[in-house]
């Protein structure tokens, strides 16, 4: 699957993300995944990256 944006920082669409979001979910449900396990995906996400800004912020000392 594509991007729907440039990887470089700075020069997105601001609209990429909510396309890239979308992108995604439309993809998930149209190859048999419910809703409940898009959720389910959002949730581990979600945790995914809360623990990586505890890991850097422990590592920052702040």
């Amino acid at each position: 699957m594509a991007l729907p944006f440039d990887p470089s920082p700075g020069t997105r669409d601001p609209r990429a993300l909510t396309i890239f979001a979308k992108t995604i979910y439309r993809e998930l449900r149209s190859s048999g995944y419910s809703e409940k396990d898009v959720v389910a995906l959002a949730g581990e996400l979600l945790g995914t990256v809360t623990t990586e800004m505890k890991g850097r912020r422990e590592h920052s000392g702040d």
